[in-house]
């Protein structure tokens, strides 16, 4: 944000992509999953994906970009379920559950997570560069609009 009034922006990989959810959307399912888990169970969201060089065309559409080359440690995208962890998972209706290696806990309303999610496909995984579902460059306007007023219109 403070960049664009520069008229440049940095980005350090045209290839990048993450995950986006608002910190109200954020605070509502942590809010839901504490009142449905019972223990040690990794709750995921199923949240929009978006594209580095688009968040930059959000807030600053006619800025030139520049590649500053990815940091050491950082990675292309985000990867919120793994091949590995997707083998004790099971798919709701608005987000993934991970569940423990061990089940030591009671279970949400009196039975298993696999009774009410149904279990993902052999090698899935959940990554913001295969995610299904994409923000627009005008979703990000929208989510970012809260915003302008700390830093000025771009």
């Amino acid at each position: 944000m403070q960049q664009r009034q520069t008229g440049k922006i940095t980005i350090t990989d045209e290839r990048m992509t993450r995950f986006w959810i608002s910190l109200e959307q954020g605070v509502r399912f942590v809010v839901r999953c504490l009142e449905g888990m019972s223990g040690g169970e990794v709750f995921v969201p199923k949240i929009p994906s978006m594209k580095a060089v688009d968040l930059a065309t959000a807030i600053a559409p006619h800025a030139e970009v520049e590649v500053i080359g990815i940091r050491p440690g950082e990675k292309l995208h985000e990867v919120l379920i793994s091949e590995d962890e997707s083998r004790s998972t099971v798919e709701m209706e608005d987000m993934f559950v991970v569940q423990p290696a061990q089940d030591v806990w009671a279970h949400p309303f009196g039975h298993a997570w696999e009774e009410v999610g149904k279990p993902l496909p052999d090698g899935f995984r959940f990554a913001s560069n295969t995610n299904t579902d994409w923000l627009t460059i005008e979703q990000i306007k929208q989510m970012i609009a809260p915003f302008e007023a700390d830093y000025g219109q771009g």
